[in-house]
């Protein structure tokens, strides 16, 4: 295998381990929440986060250098990108209360959507068609996913549609942590990033947790909340490692799947221990739904890839 395939494989490998973790994690949480807050359960994650990537980043002589933010521009995004990272935590974790994992990552890739607008209106990045037709494809498949509740959405306060108003809250304020993030990496590494973020957002979430809820779990949900921890920490290194070995796009576009990895372990666990996991109840349009908003937010990320603009087909440029 030649050096460059093998590369591509490994990107491809972290992307999915990425995915994986990604869609399984709401459904662990979904089994800490019935005891403790969200505002808790984040503020173990990001302090379990912090300390397994300081110790890396400690054991590799590249922790952040504070000096990088003397001045106060740098500084601002550094506060604007944690306050919407541990914004976002929050509104998912509290949407978790509400709704299905499942529902919850759905509702999730708004996200991408969000940042799309924003680069075009912040960064003055330029919008392509083909991420214009994923954003289409993807809202498309939200209607088709919450078909049966569209009634209950729109014309009704109750829990669903609280859950949903979070879910969608959590997809906007991941919008000023993706942005940020963007511009901060002119300076700093993501691991870096990661662990400034890490502990900001543990500082900002700290006045609203309860750390002594941990003694009210039982040994299952203890293990949960470490996997939650762990999950974060694993997951964003997978990332790093596949963006490092694999076109930005093509990784985007491949983590687009963890909606699908959750309906999955949803309905495998469900199926397993029916006492303990619940799977997802979806009608045919739900499902078809969840499948159009998946490859929405996929042909946003990589659709370029498949239908090039004529100039870069001409010039030979390489495709964002």
């Amino acid at each position: 295998m030649s050096q460059v395939k093998q590369s591509m494989a490994l990107g491809i490998t972290f992307a999915l381990i990425t995915a994986v973790l990604w869609g399984v994690v709401p459904i662990a949480m979904k089994q800490v929440l019935p005891v403790m807050t969200p505002y808790t359960l984040v503020w173990y994650r990001f302090s379990i986060s912090a300390l397994g990537l300081g110790l890396i980043l400690a054991m590799q002589r590249k922790l952040p250098r504070l000096g990088l933010f003397r001045r106060p521009r740098w500084l601002i995004l550094l506060l604007i990108a944690a306050v919407g990272l541990a914004a976002n935590f929050v509104f998912f974790s509290s949407a978790l209360q509400y709704l299905s994992p499942t529902a919850s990552q759905v509702i999730g890739q708004l996200s991408p959507v969000g940042m799309l607008f924003a680069s075009v209106l912040i960064l003055k990045e330029n919008m392509r068609v083909t991420q214009i037709i994923g954003a289409v494809m993807l809202i498309v498949g939200l209607i088709l996913f919450f078909n049966t509740n569209l009634i209950e959405i729109f014309t009704r306060l109750t829990d669903y549609t609280r859950g949903v108003l979070l879910g969608v809250c959590a997809s906007l304020v991941w919008v000023s942590y993706g942005v940020a993030q963007k511009v901060l990496q002119r300076r700093l590494s993501a691991s870096q990033i990661l662990f400034l973020l890490y502990v900001l957002s543990t500082i900002f979430v700290t006045p609203l947790a309860d750390p002594s809820e941990i003694y009210q779990l039982n040994s299952w949900q203890l293990a949960c909340l470490a996997f939650c921890g762990l999950n974060t920490l694993v997951a964003y290194g997978a990332l790093g490692e596949a963006m490092a070995r694999w076109q930005v796009a093509q990784v985007s576009a491949l983590i687009t799947l963890t909606p699908l990895f959750t309906l999955l372990f949803s309905d495998l666990l469900a199926l397993i221990w029916p006492d303990m996991f619940s799977s997802t109840v979806l009608n045919i349009l739900g499902y078809s739904g969840a499948f159009i908003v998946v490859m929405g937010a996929m042909f946003s990320a990589a659709g370029h890839r498949l239908f090039p603009r004529r100039s870069e087909k001409n010039t030979g440029l390489p495709l964002k």
